[in-house]
């Protein structure tokens, strides 16, 4: 089996236009869950991102470094047969798509990721930069 993720870049815009045109008109915003995405710096020597995934599970989930961003996919199918019914399946399935531009300062080798319930850490430590250099200035004599 594969592991490439096929990536549908409006699959979310998809997912939200199913949710607001659904039998469910009177209160759209009632079923509407946008997972939430912190991304922040601690002490100035890495970042953090933490992607808030209940629906996902590890295996779930692809994070890569491209072109100095760091690219967080997820993706779900899940397929439910009715063995009562003749050819019937019910399918859903459920995206996620972050891309974030890392500052130069990043360390691509040193990226670290978890997932602890539901709940996806990734950590991007931060080169040491050299302190600067003092010039000394000599006498014009």
């Amino acid at each position: 089996m594969s592991d490439l993720i096929k990536f549908d870049p409006f699959a979310e815009m998809q997912a939200l236009q199913r949710q607001f045109l659904s039998d469910d008109w009177i209160m759209p915003m009632k079923n509407l869950r946008m997972p939430t995405t912190d991304v922040y710096t601690e002490e100035g020597k890495q970042l953090t991102v933490e992607a808030h995934l209940p629906n996902f599970e590890e295996k779930d989930v692809n994070i890569q470094v491209d072109k100095g961003a760091l690219v967080i996919q997820a993706e779900k199918h899940e397929k439910e047969k009715d063995k009562t019914k003749k050819y019937v399946v019910r399918e859903s399935s459920s995206s996620f798509y972050r891309r974030i531009r890392l500052p130069e300062i990043a360390d691509e080798d040193k990226i670290e990721a978890s997932m602890k319930d539901g709940v996806l850490k990734v950590t991007v430590q931060f080169k040491e930069l050299p302190e600067p250099k003092k010039i000394t200035i000599k006498s014009g004599k």
